[in-house]
C-alpha cells in the first residue's frame, strides 16, 4: 500500500473513531452539524497550504498558523464548547486540510501528522482561551501563544523522525493520540463536573441520587434510575450544560455572566420537568407512557 493511500485509510479510520469518542463525551449522535465548519475551514486551509509557494522546510509553520486561523473562524462561527471538544473539533479540521497535502504532496504520512496535531492543539488552545481567559486583549495574546503552539506541534513528526521512527508509525500515533487524551480529558473532568451538579443538588434542582449517574463519564451512557436510557441521556447533557455555564459565568464581565446565569436558570427548569416527568412515568400517575420523558430538550 502506497503512503498516500495509507494516510487516506487513516484519516477515514480517524474520523470514525472521533465519531464514537465524541458521542463518548456528550453524547449527542449529531456530528457532522457541529463538524461542519471545522471541516470546511480545514478544507480550505489544506488549499492554501498545497498551493502556498514556500520553503518545504516553513510546512510546519504554514501548517500552524492556518489551522490557528480555522479554529478561530470555527470558534466565531461555531457553538461554545469545552476545550476537550475543541481539540477534537480542531483534529477534525487538521484532517479535512490534511487531504489536498496526502494526495498531491511530499511525504503524506508526515503531512497527515502534521495537520492532526496542529489542528488539535489549535482547537484546545483557542476554545480554552474562549473559555477562560475574558479580556479581548489577552484573547489575543492567548491566540498568537496558541499559533506558536500549533507550529510546535506540526514540527513534532520531523522531530521525532530523527530518532529513527518511520512515518507510517508517526502518522498511526498521531490518529491515536487524540482520541485517548480527548477520553482521559473526560475522566480527568468529571470531578468538577460532580461538585458542580452536587451544588445544583443542594439547591434542590436535581436529586442527589442523579448526581453520579450524571457525572461519571462510563455511568452516564447507562440509563441511571431512569425507565428511558434516551431521556437519561438527554438529562446529563443539559446538566452538563449547566456546568460548563457556571464555569464559564466566573471568568466574565458581569452582563456576560448575567446571560450565562439567565441561561442556567432555564436549564434548571428543563431538568426540573423532565425529573417530574419521569417519576410520573416510573409511578405510572399523572401522565401517560406513551409520551417519553425527553420531550424537554435542551435546544428549545
Amino acid at each position: 500500500m502506497t503512503d498516500p493511500v495509507f494516510a487516506l485509510v487513516l484519516l477515514v479510520a480517524f474520523l470514525g473513531t472521533v465519531i464514537l469518542v465524541r458521542f463518548f463525551r456528550t453524547l449527542e449522535r449529531d456530528f457532522w452539524e457541529p463538524a461542519r465548519g471545522p471541516i470546511i475551514a480545514g478544507a480550505v486551509a489544506g488549499i492554501l497550504v498545497r498551493t502556498a509557494d514556500f520553503d518545504r522546510n516553513l510546512q510546519p509553520v504554514v501548517i500552524g498558523i492556518v489551522l490557528t486561523l480555522a479554529s478561530l473562524y470555527s470558534r466565531l462561527t461555531g457553538d461554545e464548547s469545552e476545550p476537550a471538544d475543541g481539540m477534537l473539533l480542531g483534529a477534525v479540521s487538521g484532517a479535512a486540510a490534511a487531504v489536498p497535502i496526502v494526495v498531491n504532496g511530499d511525504e503524506p504520512l508526515r503531512a497527515f501528522a502534521q495537520c492532526l496535531l496542529a489542528g488539535a492543539v489549535a482547537g484546545f488552545g483557542i476554545t480554552w482561551g474562549l473559555l477562560h481567559v475574558a479580556a479581548k486583549g489577552k484573547q489575543i495574546i492567548w491566540d498568537v501563544l496558541t499559533a506558536g503552539g500549533a507550529v510546535a506541534a506540526a514540527a513534532s513528526p520531523s522531530l521525532v523522525a530523527r530518532f529513527g521512527i518511520d512515518d507510517r508509525r508517526i502518522a498511526i500515533g498521531a490518529g491515536a493520540l487524540v482520541p485517548l487524551l480527548v477520553i482521559a480529558a473526560v475522566f480527568k473532568q468529571w470531578p468538577d463536573i460532580r461538585a458542580e451538579l452536587r451544588h445544583e443538588a443542594s439547591l434542590g434542582f436535581i436529586d442527589d441520587s442523579d448526581v453520579r449517574a450524571t457525572a461519571h463519564p462510563l455511568l452516564r451512557l447507562g440509563r441511571g434510575r431512569w425507565k428511558n436510557a434516551g431521556a437519561h441521556r438527554e438529562f446529563v447533557r443539559i446538566a452538563n450544560r449547566i456546568a460548563l455555564r457556571k464555569r464559564q459565568q466566573r471568568n466574565r464581565p458581569d452582563q456576560m455572566a448575567r446571560l450565562y446565569q439567565l441561561e442556567v436558570i432555564k436549564l434548571r427548569m428543563q431538568l426540573q420537568d423532565m425529573a417530574r416527568l419521569e417519576r410520573a412515568t416510573v409511578t405510572g400517575t399523572g401522565h401517560d407512557d406513551r409520551v417519553a420523558s425527553d420531550t424537554m430538550r435542551a435546544s428549545e
